[in-house]
């Protein structure tokens, strides 16, 4: 089932393949550090879900948040020595920052009862992006990364959310329900030029960007299991990275050479 899952590594053409945890409790949502070197990923390893990082050379793992309220998307600064993610610690989901070490905890949003989920840095470091459900829906929304000059993106009654920035930081991908499946759509940074990258009756959905700005990977039920896509911005042809009957979902992309 999906609760015992683990992070697993593969290269960009789908081949080898190896598991990083080996965990009988959930480990999702990975994310990699700027250098290569670490991936921040959620576990319930002990109970609740806190983000760890683990080091890929040493398959050392290292607990950076330990709170009940539930910790989630960590999304690292393009430096590599901050942290963001989104926590109910608080009674409500909101983006909050730390540094990698786990140190100095910073609450970013909460002005409104709504909740604050996947945040994504830009990667110039000075915005970050987040989906939010404070209007009513889930909508695109922008801030300053010390969480300033707060921007709303996009404004459909159907759900937009999992924002992923392209690597020149001037498009924003994300999927949405605003057509009645989930598909994935691609805008610029400013929140104009919308267009549709997938369109297919199964689920598509966890865009993430290819380092080369050509490529965004996803996953898919298309084939009857959620597997990893890889599309072609340019021709919008898709290619198949996983096939097995076990979901391969939350695709990240290493972002050093």
């Amino acid at each position: 089932g999906r609760r015992d899952s683990d992070i697993y590594v593969m290269d960009a053409d789908g081949r080898n393949v190896w598991p990083l945890t080996d965990n009988p409790s959930g480990d999702v949502q990975p994310a990699w550090s700027p250098d290569g070197r670490r991936i921040a990923f959620v576990s319930d390893r002990d109970g609740n879900w806190d983000i760890y990082s683990i080091e890929i050379a040493s398959n050392k793992i290292t607990q950076l948040t330990n709170n009940p309220g539930g910790d989630f998307q960590p999304t690292w600064s393009p430096d590599g020595t901050k942290i963001a993610f989104d926590s109910s610690r608080d009674g409500n989901s909101n983006i909050y920052i730390m540094d990698a070490s786990g140190n100095n905890v910073q609450l970013l949003t909460g002005a409104t009862p709504g909740g604050d989920f996947q945040p994504v840095w830009s990667p110039d470091g000075p915005k970050i992006a987040f989906d939010s459900d404070r209007d009513g829906d889930l909508d695109i929304y922008i801030m300053d990364a010390d969480g300033s000059n707060l921007r709303q993106l996009t404004n459909n009654p159907g759900w937009d959310w999992s924002a992923t920035w392209s690597p020149d930081g001037k498009r924003i991908s994300f999927d949405s329900g605003r057509d009645g499946n989930d598909e994935i759509y691609t805008m610029h940074a400013e929140g104009i030029n919308l267009w549709k990258l997938t369109d297919h009756p199964d689920i598509e959905w966890q865009p993430t960007w290819a380092t080369n700005g050509t490529h965004v990977t996803f996953s898919s039920n298309r084939d009857g299991d959620m597997d990893i896509y890889v599309l072609n911005i340019d021709d919008h042809s898709v290619r198949r990275l996983t096939d097995h009957p076990a979901w391969d979902w939350s695709p990240a992309w290493s972002q050093a050479p």
